[in-house]
């Protein structure tokens, strides 16, 4: 029988084995995710079940009329960042385009991150644009609940360009700006560990 020692550094940012510290699946992980699955259903069954109207919107209520087109047609609250994205282009192609690529663009978030540790522990400069970027998505909900006006229409256009720049620019320069001052930061500690191992030596 082979004896194979493997390491594991998934998910590790500090890149230790994870061997030397591992519990069972059941019952610790279990429990744990349990308890995560019944605080969401229980805050979803808070909204179902008392306040079903807190997140729609009065609009929606209004029977449909084929002859008359409605003032504002506000969609449901998860859908509104996209809906924002979509009506910030006047080309409704490319706003529907844009939509989508919102959708897709969570799919290069691997490729986008360069940095060598994953992660946003020991990452201050990310984990301030992360926060960023959740303000502004923030923001595109609010917009697409507003009418289609100035200044919301500038907004919106704004906060779209904010979105995709996450994902294509912002986040790969902020991780080569790390992996520099890492860089930087591990060859001035090196030096001063050799400044006094020499000054240690000439002591001798």
């Amino acid at each position: 029988m082979l004896n194979v020692q493997s390491k594991n550094y998934a998910s590790n940012p500090l890149g230790v084995s994870g061997n030397y510290d591992r519990i069972t699946f059941a019952p610790y992980y279990l429990f744990k995710d349990l308890i995560t699955i019944f605080i969401f259903i229980f805050g979803l069954s808070s909204f179902v079940f008392f306040m079903p109207n807190l997140l729609g919107d009065s609009d929606n209520y209004i029977p449909a009329n084929p002859m008359q087109t409605p003032a504002a047609i506000v969609p449901e609250w998860y859908l509104l960042p996209f809906y924002a994205i979509l009506r910030s282009i006047p080309n409704k192609l490319l706003g529907v385009v844009s939509m989508i690529a919102a959708l897709l663009a969570l799919l290069i978030l691997p490729y986008a991150d360069l940095g060598r540790t994953k992660g946003f522990q020991f990452r201050p400069i990310s984990k301030f644009f992360f926060w960023v970027f959740v303000a502004n998505f923030l923001i595109l909900m609010k917009l697409g609940a507003c009418h289609v006006e100035t200044p919301f229409i500038e907004l919106g256009q704004f906060s779209s360009v904010l979105y995709f720049s996450y994902f294509i620019f912002i986040l790969p320069v902020i991780s080569i700006v790390e992996n520099t001052l890492i860089d930087v930061s591990a060859n001035s500690t090196n030096k001063s560990i050799s400044n006094e191992l020499t000054e240690g030596r000439n002591f001798k």
